[in-house]
């Protein structure tokens, strides 16, 4: 099994017939194969009504046009889509220094056009507590953004434990 520069997966024949024996139920569709022919010519020979395997097509566009396109497309709900999370963060606030932290941390988000991560990011905690799904308390870089804290993503108050937002959002 390889995986391109996109993390496309390409695997041989040989490769998905020791995934089917260790799994009968596996999913064939899954993967891009470096050659099918032989697969797809069996299943229409004995006329089975099996999904037919794809042939791996690497992408000719750069890595920047494939994150771009990546990004554009998010799987959440049309009403988080369209969510103001800016508004809905600021809305969070308790006091001016919550106000001036939060303010100055979603104008970095901005700059970086992630308001759409940001969005996610609500999406996923509120689907998390719906559903009474338990998450960590935080770890790594992440626990220095106020916002991530006022959407729920962690527990760390990073205005609390005087976190500088630069140690997450890096230039």
């Amino acid at each position: 099994m390889k995986f391109d520069q996109y993390g496309q997966c390409c695997v041989t024949e040989r490769e998905l017939v020791d995934l089917l024996y260790t799994n009968p139920n596996f999913d064939l569709s899954l993967y891009q194969v470096d050659d099918p022919s032989r697969y797809n010519a069996s299943i229409d020979q004995l006329k089975l009504d099996y999904a037919k395997l794809k042939t791996y097509q690497p992408l000719s566009i750069s890595l920047d046009e494939f994150d771009q396109r990546n990004q554009s497309q998010w799987f959440m709900p049309d009403d988080y889509i369209n969510f103001d999370i800016a508004q809905w963060v600021l809305d969070q606030c308790h006091g001016e220094a919550e106000l001036q932290r939060a303010g100055e941390e979603l104008l970095m988000f901005q700059e970086r056009n992630l308001f759409d991560l940001l969005n996610y990011l609500k999406y996923l905690v509120d689907t998390m507590r719906d559903n009474n799904i338990v998450w960590g308390v935080g770890r790594g870089s992440s626990v220095a953004s106020f916002v991530l804290y006022k959407i729920g993503v962690h527990k760390i108050n990073s205005l609390y434990y005087d976190l500088d937002i630069r140690e997450f959002l890096k230039d």
